[in-house]
């Protein structure tokens, strides 16, 4: 609690010490109603026409988040909690999205999505694979995304929109940076356009001797657990005429970890490996009134867990296919209608069925209406899995604008989440008979621009209720629970002056899960690791066209935990006690625009906290460096 009074007052200097001053302050995540947005409706469109709850993470944030990984800028927005973000480097992530567990959420890059069919926590992908250095854009999407994204949309979906071709026919950009515990970050490319051809290839590299990943609770001296990650990304852009564009891509990388036994437990000898290979097109062609768009993704993830107990290794091949249509049918209606065929593969000769796969079929529709300032959505997909059959899903999704600005909205929709490969037929809990998991969402809010468009704000209240919820029950993975979550999300942000800008959210979610012991319904709260309350405040503030500074502070709330006890080898509680993070940011351009400076202090208070019970976090850190764009 004293940490806790110590960072508000903190937060009290330092917005009475920035507000005199004046001039452009950093974008946040709530956005103007004109924004244009692509992964609410797979297509262009204006926020002011869509009621989804959405959050925008721009460019200038990203470049100002340099000597961060993707993670620590995630864990930094409303309704989001990374678990593992501030751990040690190497450390496994999870994404918590409104409080929905890890695999809920659905990870795409540049529209697509990836998946991992071996992965035995249930396809959730891992972010360590993926480099900040490369992304552009990032759109966070939030409530159940099935009828438009398929299986996995349960609680929502981040689109990583990576970088393109740049605004001459030749740009050099590049970052080199320096930290604590040793850490090297620099990335390099090149990228440009013309009018036929756009590319942009890049290369990024991180060097990290890391923390102990456990926790040295009698101070014997564990080993720091480093990491390496390497990285190279080509984006292509090729236009022979004004209807065509084809856009062939390529990605790789390899993120390399060591990491420890257990809570509290030490362990010199475990190395984990991770690949992911990505390559595919997308290919677009313009109508009279719409467009027509196809895609292809192959992704190959390799992960390997080798150390004190042996080797262990997970290998799996997706297939994305896709072909959708967006049509002006008239004014007010707009047409969405496609079809998606997704084939998945885990690489494991031990598994129940050797090399096992199955194969998804979607074909999807949707309606969106313009009348006046009333706007809906109403769509439905219907899915084929060659193992559990079919899947139905819809969402209707309509909303309001007033003349003030002011925009009311709601979203009904359903979801599914199939089983992993791993689930069906892997090693340990193998269960070919296992149903999808299915959602129910319900979220609606208000969300509007106040006092000459300085102030923006959003208020939203979801409820999300999960049924056959998978669980592992030894020997095997059952369809047991019911999983009940609900929260509110209230978020605004301020110009102040000219020069400063201030943003504030609070974020709120329980959960409950329903479950039967001795043929009873028994209810409990099972939120691990996701705490109920979570509050942020931004500060940006612009000195000069050359100056800018920021202070970031995130707080969260207390959080029960699970872990398992080496000793007497079963699994047990633990209370993880609340903690606040304190950042700061600065940069300095040169005044040719070409060259900028940047520190990055986080954890600025020295927190003592734990995202895993017995697991180690960073205390304060710093990083330092050059951006460079010529």
């Amino acid at each position: 609690m004293k940490k806790e009074r110590k960072v508000w007052a903190i937060t009290l200097i330092a917005l009475w010490w920035l507000a005199p001053n004046q001039t452009n302050a950093q974008q946040d995540s709530v956005r103007q109603l004109s924004e244009v947005v692509i992964t609410a409706t797979k297509f262009p469109k204006s926020l002011s026409e869509t009621g989804k709850v959405l959050t925008i993470i721009d460019e200038d944030q990203i470049r100002r988040s340099t000597g961060n990984d993707i993670t620590q800028l995630l864990n930094e927005q409303v309704g989001l909690v990374v678990n593992g973000a501030n751990s040690n480097p190497g450390k496994d992530k999870s994404v918590y999205l409104q409080g929905a567990k890890n695999d809920y959420t659905i990870i795409l890059l540049d529209g697509v999505p990836l998946n991992d069919p071996s992965g035995v926590s249930g396809g959730a992908y891992d972010l360590r694979l993926i480099s900040l250095d490369q992304v552009e854009r990032i759109e966070i999407l939030k409530g159940s995304q099935s009828t438009l994204y398929g299986s996995d949309a349960i609680a929502g979906v981040i689109n990583i929109i990576t970088k393109s071709g740049g605004e001459r026919p030749i740009e050099l950009i590049g970052a080199l940076g320096y930290g604590s515990y040793n850490t090297v970050r620099g990335n390099v490319g090149v990228r440009g356009s013309t009018k036929v051809l756009d590319y942009s290839l890049g290369y990024s590299h991180l060097n990290t001797d890391g923390i102990s990943e456990a926790k040295d609770e009698n101070v014997t001296g564990f080993d720091k657990d480093g990491a390496v990650q390497n990285s190279f990304q080509a984006n292509l852009g090729f236009k022979p005429n004004s209807k065509l564009l084809l856009k062939p891509f390529f990605r790789y990388n390899q993120f390399e970890g060591k990491y420890d036994g257990g809570a509290f437990t030490d362990d010199v000898l475990n190395q984990y490996t991770g690949t992911l290979l990505n390559t595919g097109v997308h290919a677009n062609y313009s109508l009279n009134k719409g467009s027509v768009h196809a895609q292809y993704s192959y992704d190959q993830t390799d992960r390997s867990f080798d150390g004190t107990y042996g080797k262990s290794e997970y290998r799996g091949k997706f297939n994305h296919t896709e072909v959708f249509m967006n049509y002006q049918m008239r004014k007010e209606i707009q047409l969405l209608a496609g079809i998606t065929r997704q084939d998945l593969k885990m690489l494991d000769t031990a598994s129940v069925e050797k090399n096992p796969s199955v194969v998804l079929t979607s074909p999807y529709v949707s309606l969106f209406s313009a009348f006046g300032n009333f706007s809906a959505e109403v769509g439905g997909r219907y899915t084929n899995h060659t193992k559990f059959g079919e899947a139905l899903t819809y969402s209707i999704n309509p909303s309001y604008r007033f003349q003030n600005g002011l925009k009311l909205f709601l979203n009904l929709s359903t979801g599914f989440k199939s089983p992993s490969l791993y689930q069906l037929y892997g090693q340990y809990g193998a269960n070919p008979y296992l149903k999808p998991e299915r959602s129910q969402s319900l979220e609606g809010g208000v969300q509007g621009v106040a006092v000459n468009t300085k102030m923006e704000w959003r208020a939203v209240v979801f409820s999300r209720s999960v049924k056959d919820v998978i669980i592992y029950a030894y020997p095997t993975n059952i369809n047991l629970d019911q999983q009940d979550d609900k929260g509110i999300e209230l978020e605004s942000s301020l110009q102040v002056t000219s020069r400063l800008k201030i943003s504030a959210f609070y974020a709120f979610v329980t959960g409950a899960v329903t479950t039967k012991i001795n043929n009873q319904d028994t209810v409990f709260n099972n939120l691990i690791r996701r705490p109920k309350n979570t509050i942020g405040v931004n500060m940006g503030y612009q000195f000069s066209k050359q100056l800018f500074m920021s202070l970031n502070l995130k707080t969260f709330g207390q959080r029960d935990d699970l872990y398992f006890d080496l000793t007497t080898f079963t699994n047990q509680s633990a209370k993880l006690s609340a903690y606040a993070l304190l950042d700061f940011h600065t940069d300095y351009k040169l005044k040719n625009q070409k060259v900028s400076f940047f520190v990055d202090i986080k954890n600025l208070l020295n927190q003592d906290y734990q995202e895993v019970y017995g697991y180690n976090t960073m205390g304060i850190n710093v990083n330092g460096g050059i951006n460079i764009r010529l």
